[in-house]
């Protein structure tokens, strides 16, 4: 085996703390990663603190993880030492259903793993990427163009591919009209990614002050609340990254004949709806997850190519505590993401 230091929980109400993990050997098909930036999603909070009801404990989180390949299995094709790699929300699936004949490892239902608080085919828990290095399969590796510092490539293995998916799927392109709900760690990646697909893109949030920011990134346009009712039959998609529940029948109300509103967000209460909302103008209520192997990888070089990259504050490791009560507190523009370096001075 081979050992790591990382930061991990050891329940949900614990202070983060530096243990020694224990990685796998490389085997044929594995990628030895020496992590350098893992970024700290909202999800890693619900985990962590046990919000969604399921973590294992110690836990380590990160799902978004950057750095540089170290070792390669005898197997392993189209990577070299000291490329520059990244790993998402899954480190396996079953790779032999439908989905993942597919390309769509996110959306497998016989054996999909999580890069953290998962359950691996030796039946040991995952831990991620709050840690010095990690070993993964090929397959769940993505190739991070040179073009992207890996501090702001970290949170598009999420936050990138949760947002890049759905623009893709429901077709953000020139002479659409795209709303992004929500200008925050996911949306602020979303603008700059419906922007230069080319559609026309609105922001949808609460306050303004946030407007500059969205308008900086590409947003065309920026309206809240009270601009509602102006903004009835006015959108063909959107994208909602809120994370509470709350009566979408407002928002489903700006979307045009045959539109569709795709939500993002895993609230703890059920959504709600009128139901007359959905039947007038033929409206879709949407979902969709982070995405597969083939499209992150995609996703990665279309913002290579365009310039697209999350803002981030870096933080060190130390600093985990605070920063998931700011997490918790909406208090970060837009994404924080972890230097991997300074776990050995937590």
């Amino acid at each position: 085996m081979i050992t790591a230091k990382a930061r991990a929980m050891s329940g949900p109400t614990a202070p983060f703390s530096t243990i020694t993990v224990e990685r796998r050997d490389v085997g044929p098909r594995d990628v030895l990663i020496d992590i350098a930036y893992a970024g700290v999603c909202h999800t890693d909070v619900h985990h962590a603190r046990a919000e969604f009801g399921h973590t294992r404990y110690p836990i380590v989180p990160g799902h978004e993880i950057a750095g540089v390949v170290r070792e390669l299995g005898a197997e392993v094709r189209g990577l070299a030492a000291g490329d520059r790699v990244g790993v998402g929300c899954l480190v396996d699936s079953c790779q032999d259903c439908p989905a993942c004949n597919a390309g769509q490892e996110s959306y497998c239902r016989r054996g999909k793993v999580l890069t953290y608080n998962g359950v691996g085919r030796d039946g040991a828990t995952t831990q991620g990427g709050y840690s010095e290095l990690v070993v993964v399969d090929q397959r769940f590796v993505a190739r991070i163009p040179d073009a992207l510092p890996l501090d702001g490539a970290a949170p598009l293995l999420c936050a990138g591919i949760t947002m890049y998916q759905p623009l893709r799927h429901w077709g953000a392109a020139p002479g659409k009209r795209v709303g992004i709900l929500g200008f925050g760690g996911l949306g602020h990646v979303g603008v700059q990614i419906s922007h230069a697909l080319g559609a026309h893109t609105t922001v949808l949030e609460l306050t303004e002050d946030r407007r500059a920011d969205a308008e900086r990134l590409g947003a065309d346009d920026y309206r809240t609340t009270g601009d509602l009712v102006a903004l009835r039959d006015s959108f063909d998609l959107i994208v909602s990254t809120v994370p509470t529940s709350y009566d979408l029948s407002a928002h489903l109300d700006l979307l045009d004949l045959d539109g569709t509103f795709v939500n993002l967000g895993v609230p703890d209460e059920p959504l709600r709806i009128d139901p007359y909302t959905l039947l007038t103008n033929r409206r879709t209520l949407a979902g969709s997850m982070s995405g597969g192997m083939p499209e992150t990888q995609e996703m990665l070089d279309f913002c290579a190519e365009k310039g697209i990259k999350a803002e981030v504050e870096v933080i060190a490791a130390k600093q985990l505590d605070e920063v998931y009560d700011r997490l918790t507190a909406g208090d970060v523009r837009y994404r924080f993401v972890m230097d991997v370096a300074t776990i050995a001075e937590a």
